[in-house]
Formats: C-alpha cells, sequence, structure tokens
C-alpha cells in the first residue's frame, strides 16, 4: 500500500505539489487579507477598503507562491541573474491577470452581488488558485524541450 502511495504521488508529483503549496498560499492570502482588512477597517460597507486589503494580500501571496513554485513544484533550474528576472516577470505579469481577475470578481460579489467579503475571497481564491497553475505550467516554467 506505501509503495502504490508512494507511486502515486511520483507519477502526479508536481499537480500534488502545486496542490499543497496552492493551499499554502491560500492560507498566507487569506491570513494578509484578514490582517489587512482589520487593520484598515474594512467591512462589506467599505468596498474600497475590502479591494485594498485584497491587493495587499495578493502582493503578499504572489511572493511567496513565486518561491514556492520555483523552488519545490516546478522545480526552475533558471540561474543567471536575467533569466531569473525574466521567470519573475513572467510569473508576476501571470499573477496580474488572476490578480485583476480576483478584483473584478470581488467586486462584483461583495458590492454589487451583496455577499459576505470573507466567502467572496474564498470563492476568489478557488478560481485563481486554478488559473495560475494554468499559465504557470504552461507560460511561467515550461519545460525547454531537448
Amino acid at each position: 500500500m506505501i509503495k502504490f502511495a508512494w507511486d502515486m504521488y511520483k507519477k502526479y508529483e508536481e499537480a500534488v505539489s502545486y496542490l499543497f503549496f496552492g493551499f499554502l498560499a491560500f492560507v498566507v492570502n487569506m491570513a494578509a487579507y484578514a490582517f489587512a482588512a482589520w487593520a484598515l477597517g474594512a467591512d462589506d460597507d467599505k468596498v474600497a477598503l475590502v479591494l485594498a486589503a485584497t491587493v495587499f494580500a495578493w502582493v503578499v501571496a504572489v511572493l511567496f507562491a513565486y518561491w514556492t513554485n520555483r523552488t519545490f513544484v516546478f522545480k526552475s533550474k533558471v540561474k543567471e541573474k536575467k533569466a531569473v528576472w525574466k521567470e519573475f516577470s513572467a510569473f508576476v505579469g501571470a499573477r496580474i491577470v488572476t490578480g485583476v481577475m480576483e478584483l473584478v470578481i470581488m467586486y462584483v460579489m461583495v458590492d454589487l452581488a451583496g455577499i459576505g467579503n470573507m466567502f467572496a475571497k474564498f470563492v476568489c481564491n478557488v478560481v485563481v488558485i486554478v488559473s495560475n497553475y494554468i499559465f504557470s505550467k504552461l507560460l511561467v516554467f515550461k519545460k525547454k524541450e531537448g
């Protein structure tokens, strides 16, 4: 049974690692959001503060996610400073796309639909984590042929 579990892990290591570190990024994002929302006094009636807390949480989570994705999930071998900067820029660029998507979803859910901000934040995280994996796999940490 242990051998079967290990073989399955090795077969799907990247996806399992992404889910694990994606969960940790989710926790980091939610904690940073909760801290910023508390510090700013954001609530469902102060959508501008909700969005500011969302931006803060996004920055913290992106920095955490780049490090974990680069190191543990996609195991990037890029070492040259210019190449690392290109990789980081592509990662941040993809996260900006999903960050804007998150802001739009938060605005629509909280301000227009009247859904509680913490539930909206949870929904956003699910959508964003899936989108981020696709961008990271296909654009940022793609394996070189040959």
